[in-house]
C-alpha cells in the first residue's frame, strides 16, 4: 500500500483504494448513514470530523487491518465508542476472515446501542461489552486475543496495563497515536517490557501507529 492516501471521500473512493467488495463497501455506507443519523443526538466522533468520516474514522480505522497478523481470529477493541476502529475492522473481517471474531468494549450504553444497530444493519457478527475497560481487564483471565486494537482511549502506559491480561507471545496490539507516539513509548517502557514498531499513519500527517508484541511487566534489576 502506498505511503501517503489519497483523501478519501465516499465509499466508492474506499472500495477502490482498499480493495474491498461492493457488499463491503455497501456495508461501510450503511455505517456512515447511521453515523450521521445518530450523531444528532449521541456524540459519537468530533462533529468537525464527521463531513470527513470517510478518511478520519473509515479509512484511519481500515488501515490497521495491513499490521495485523494474517490469521488472527479473536479481537478485542477496547473504548470501541462510534465502532472506531473495532466495528469497522469487523466489518472489512467479515469479507477477510469471517470466521474471526471481534469484541467491542463500550462502557457507554447510548454508544453500545449504536454499535448494535450497526452491526445488525449490516449483518456483521460482532461481540459487544458494556461496560469498562479496567473491568474487563480485571475478568481477562485466560481470554488470549490474537489482536487489540484501542483509539483514543488513553496514554500508552495505562492502555498496556489494560491489555497486559490479553497478551501471549502472538498477541499484536495496533495502538493509532498523534504526534507524541514516540515519547507515550518512552514513558510506557518505565514499567513495561515490549517491542514496538512506530508507523506512519496514513490519514493524519505526523501522526503514528504504535504496534506492539511481547508485552511484560518490567522486572526489577
Amino acid at each position: 500500500m502506498s505511503a501517503e492516501l489519497p483523501r478519501i471521500r465516499s465509499a466508492e473512493a474506499f472500495q477502490e483504494f482498499f480493495g474491498v467488495s461492493r457488499e463491503t463497501a455497501d456495508r461501510l455506507a450503511t455505517y456512515e448513514a447511521l453515523l450521521k443519523t445518530w450523531q444528532q443526538t449521541i456524540n459519537l466522533v468530533s462533529p468537525a470530523t464527521l463531513a470527513d468520516a470517510w478518511h478520519r474514522h473509515f479509512a484511519d480505522s481500515a488501515q490497521l487491518l495491513n499490521f495485523s497478523p494474517p490469521d488472527a481470529k479473536t479481537w478485542l477493541d477496547l473504548g470501541s465508542g462510534g465502532g472506531f476502529p473495532g466495528l469497522v475492522l469487523a466489518i472489512l473481517l467479515a469479507e477477510r476472515a469471517p470466521e474471526a471474531h471481534m469484541t467491542l468494549v463500550e462502557s457507554d450504553s447510548r454508544k453500545a446501542a449504536f454499535l448494535r444497530e450497526v452491526a445488525r444493519k449490516t449483518g456483521v457478527v460482532v461481540e459487544i461489552r458494556v461496560e469498562r475497560s479496567e473491568k474487563i481487564a480485571t475478568q481477562a483471565k485466560s481470554q488470549i486475543r490474537d489482536a487489540i486494537t484501542a483509539r483514543a482511549l488513553a496514554p500508552l502506559p495505562k492502555l498496556l496495563g489494560l491489555v497486559l491480561p490479553f497478551f501471549s507471545p502472538q498477541t499484536v496490539a495496533l495502538f493509532p497515536k498523534g504526534r507524541e507516539a514516540e515519547v507515550e513509548v518512552e514513558e510506557a517502557k518505565r514499567r513495561f517490557d515490549f517491542d514496538s514498531q512506530l508507523v506512519p499513519s496514513l490519514t493524519e500527517p505526523g501522526a503514528r501507529i504504535v504496534i506492539v508484541r511481547n508485552l511484560a511487566v518490567k522486572t526489577e534489576g
